[in-house]
């Protein structure tokens, strides 16, 4: 009988294939962002009211944007909104409207002379021409582009403003102090021509930011306010501008804020140069 060969089957098993470790990369991140989260609720926990309000003005601050200037250039708009931006209003719009009405109204002979100086149309003119030439004027500094966010020019009721304002970083007077920086300086006397050669009368005032709860103030304020507007004058004269050209000189304190809803900030500490209309208005009802 023939003897059955044995035979040995020999199974090789290979190894299972590499995972990876792309689940540790993920589960790191994971365990990253709960520290990171647990860090900033310690920090919050431990900051006070008062920074916290610095914090959120740090991440907010009162700037103008240069995508809503007034008129889409440099320096040039109508009001600053919660945000800080620049917003325009249309004035051109309003302007011609109210041109269309007054050419539609009728008038008695021999009296549209004696009221063009005083015609809305024309004080609107006359607006824009001395905002083009300070515009002209200070975009001859070699500077003015880390300046225009502290100077705003805008048309207002009783004429035109020039605002130097306090931005968070960079202020235009010392602080607590009569005493401006030298770019202050040599913002007004790069304004003095221009303001020389023009025929408005000029009203300055200085006006500050309220000062926080339980905090002090560094100067008291109404004499503070002054004594800047006082000090734009004085170097406004020796630029230049004759002193008989100056109407007034007002501190307001902390009584107009730019902010009313946030009193504390930079930007209501500015003083401001109105460029005053040389005629009154003339009254609504004059002419019908």
């Amino acid at each position: 009988m023939a003897i059955q060969p044995i035979i040995i089957k020999k199974v090789k098993k290979a190894a299972h294939a590499h995972h990876g470790g792309a689940w540790k990369i993920a589960y790191a991140d994971f365990v990253t962002a709960m520290m990171a989260f647990f860090l900033l609720m310690w920090l919050i926990s431990m900051t006070t009211p008062e920074q916290k309000v610095g914090l959120a003005e740090y991440f907010a601050p009162a700037a103008l944007s240069p995508a809503n200037s007034g008129a889409g250039g440099m320096l040039y708009g109508t009001s600053l909104d919660t945000s800080g931006n620049k917003l325009s209003t249309p004035r051109d719009a309003a302007r011609g409207s109210a041109e269309q009405e007054d050419r539609a109204r009728p008038t008695s002979p021999g009296r549209a002379s004696d009221l063009d100086a005083s015609h809305p149309a024309a004080s609107a003119q006359a607006n824009d021409s001395a905002i083009a030439s300070l515009r002209q004027a200070l975009q001859k500094m070699p500077d003015i582009a880390e300046l225009s966010r502290n100077i705003v020019i805008e048309p207002t009721k009783e004429g035109v403003n020039v605002s130097l304002v306090d931005q968070d970083g960079r202020s235009m007077f010392r602080e607590g102090s009569v005493d401006p920086y030298e770019r202050t300086r040599r913002v007004l006397e790069a304004l003095a021509p221009a303001l020389r050669r023009l025929p408005n009368r000029l009203s300055i005032t200085g006006h500050t930011a309220a000062a926080r709860p339980g905090s002090a103030r560094a100067a008291e304020p109404w004499n503070l306010t002054a004594g800047r507007a006082l000090a734009v004058r004085e170097i406004l004269s020796g630029a230049g501008v004759p002193n008989d050209n100056v109407d007034s000189v007002v501190g307001r304190a902390d009584t107009q804020p730019v902010f009313p809803d946030n009193p504390y900030i930079a930007p209501n500490r500015r003083v401001t140069i109105t460029l005053l209309d040389a005629s009154p208005p003339v009254p609504p009802n004059f002419l019908r």
